[in-house]
């Protein structure tokens, strides 16, 4: 039996030439007890279609009914869980819930309305915490105060606008675990707005792809047995075909090829380059081992005595290496990372890059943060052009530009170099990040969790744009990512670190894909999955901050190169 329909629908916003059609024509019929995940890049009205429904906003042309009638305004029949936690916070967890229950059922009793409240607050798991105001929980527990007061409305349909994407990948994935569990006892519709594959196909009924152009792509039915185990996805064919068939469809109609070739990189040398008369002398010299953590401890001292951070960090990196570094929050892994960038001071051990020590920040060390850090005032070239000019001081004016816009037309920005950094997309702004790092020629390529702040669908475009700039430079690089499908794509090598404190190396897998990369090639690949689930069993081992089954004082390794 329908519950939702939607017929013909268009909405749009502005005005003449200014107006944006976001919607069009959009037909979509939700039965009643569906779970439907919408899935979409950044722009494509994912959130328009969510606000139709709830009310928020109404059609430009076309209909949306609920049970029949036509949506007009908001209704208590339809629950809401934003993005945003959007808690009242002089609050706490039960007075929040409270508000849900007090709107809904008015005339309660004190007795029947606290019973009700810790009704809800129980299915979401935060019993212990039901004295407790917002500030004094995790982004993980607000967002369950969001679900539990959506669910305390009784409403006979579950909105849920990208509830999970402000989270770390553990504490999202545990949420859209308890949301599925809410799902299948109660069985109300819900209707998942979301840019994660992987979430789509393990929550939904329905997959529904909303195009850049703001129509609707035909629905992928998710025919994966209930209940579905997060952990055995791994192994099942039809989640893998699910899965490429999906990733393939969206790859092919939001990425469209934005790099073009016009430009010509000049042939000019950084001043961090090893000058001619000593790369003559080291003809054949450091190719491997030309970038080493020997020993490597970062202590931090404390009110309670020292704190060791990271403990007896080793390992070995050959020249045009990519190395990928994963593990839970906490581990360590942007600690070593900023003292391979000379940002944070080595207590015992030592790094060394290309025969030498580091020792303090330098450009022959380029990091791309999570946050790109551009100067709101300056253009994508002003931007790139400030390490340019200090690396480049014997190029001609002319040759410094050809550098700078190389780059910045490798990363998709050919159209907007000229483009103000405060008037950019994150997504955008992160390109200039990249195309920055790249631009220094710097012998080490640092990446700090580079696409942590993008949505899932913009992640993979970037991923792309980064190695495909990398297969040009073959600069060797060491990223830190929480996303196991990024740390394969990316990497050489995927370095895995135990839980903190006194975090080390617990694993290392050589990843021997073929290059260069693409995602839909790796999700055709036989022995993708293979080294999917052996980091997946790694992390699923510490998860929860346990110190795992085999503690760290041996590296398990998956290859005989020397790590240690």
């Amino acid at each position: 039996m329908s519950i939702l329909k939607f017929e013909n629908v268009s909405k749009g916003f502005g005005q003449g030439t200014h107006r944006n059609n976001v919607l069009n024509g959009i037909n979509l019929d939700i039965a009643e007890g569906e779970f439907v995940a919408i899935l979409g890049f950044s722009g494509t009205g994912k959130s328009t279609l969510m606000n139709l429904i709830a009310g928020l906003e109404l059609p430009d042309e076309g209909s949306v009914t609920f049970k029949g009638a036509p949506i007009t305004g908001p209704g208590p029949e339809r629950g809401l869980v934003f993005q945003s936690y959007s808690l009242m916070p002089w609050l706490t967890v039960g007075g929040n819930i409270g508000l849900a229950v007090d709107a809904v059922f008015p005339k309660l009793g004190k007795d029947e309305r606290q019973a009700k409240i810790d009704h809800y607050v129980g299915m979401v798991g935060l019993s212990h915490a039901t004295a407790r105001r917002p500030a004094e929980l995790s982004g993980g527990m607000r967002q369950r105060v969001s679900v539990a007061r959506a669910l305390a409305m009784n409403p006979e349909m579950l909105l849920l606008d990208e509830p999970l994407s402000a989270l770390d990948a553990l504490t999202r994935a545990n949420l859209a675990d308890e949301i599925l569990d809410i799902w299948e006892t109660d069985k109300k519709t819900c209707i998942l707005i979301t840019n994660d594959v992987d979430e789509a196909i393990l929550l939904a009924d329905r997959i529904i792809p909303l195009n850049p152009d703001g129509t609707l792509a035909d629905p992928v039915v998710v025919d994966i047995p209930r209940p579905r185990d997060r952990s055995a996805m791994n192994d099942d064919a039809v989640f893998k075909q699910l899965r490429a068939d999906v990733t393939k469809y969206l790859m092919d109609v939001g990425i469209a090829a934005k790099v073009e070739e016009t430009r010509k990189l000049p042939e000019v040398t950084p001043i961090h380059s090893v000058p001619a008369a000593v790369a003559k002398a080291q003809e054949g010299g450091i190719e491997e081992r030309y970038l080493t953590f020997s020993k490597l401890h970062k202590i931090y001292p404390t009110p309670k005595g020292p704190l060791t951070v990271v403990e007896d960090f080793d390992l070995k990196v050959n020249k045009g290496e990519f190395i990928s570094l994963i593990g839970h929050s906490g581990c360590g892994k942007s600690t070593v990372l900023t003292m391979a960038a000379g940002l944070n001071p080595i207590s015992k051990g030592a790094i060394r890059l290309d025969g030498w020590n580091v020792e303090g920040a330098d450009p022959e060390r380029a990091v791309v943060f999570q946050s790109p850090n551009l100067f709101p005032w300056l253009t994508a070239k002003e931007n790139v052009a400030i390490g340019v000019d200090k690396v480049y001081p014997r190029a001609s004016q002319q040759e410094r530009q050809d550098v700078i816009e190389y780059y910045l037309e490798r990363v998709g920005l050919a159209d907007s170099m000229d483009k103000q950094a405060s008037s950019m997309s994150n997504g955008m702004k992160q390109r200039v990040g990249i195309a920055r790092a790249f631009a220094l020629s710097p012998k080490l390529l640092l990446l700090d969790e580079p696409f942590g702040m993008l949505d899932s669908l913009t992640r993979w475009e970037l991923q792309e744009v980064l190695m495909e700039v990398w297969s040009r430079t073959k600069v060797t690089a060491v990223c830190v990512t929480h996303d196991v499908d990024e740390a394969i794509m990316l990497a050489d090598r995927v370095v895995m670190m135990t839980n903190g404190p006194q975090a080390t190396i617990g694993k290392i897998t050589d990843v021997k894909l073929p290059r260069p990369r693409t995602r839909k090639a790796l999700l055709e690949h036989p022995d993708y999955y293979l080294y999917r689930e052996q980091v997946l069993g790694f992390l699923e081992e510490y998860e929860h901050g346990a110190k795992g089954k085999s503690a760290a004082a041996e590296p398990k390794k998956s290859s005989e190169k020397d790590a240690a």
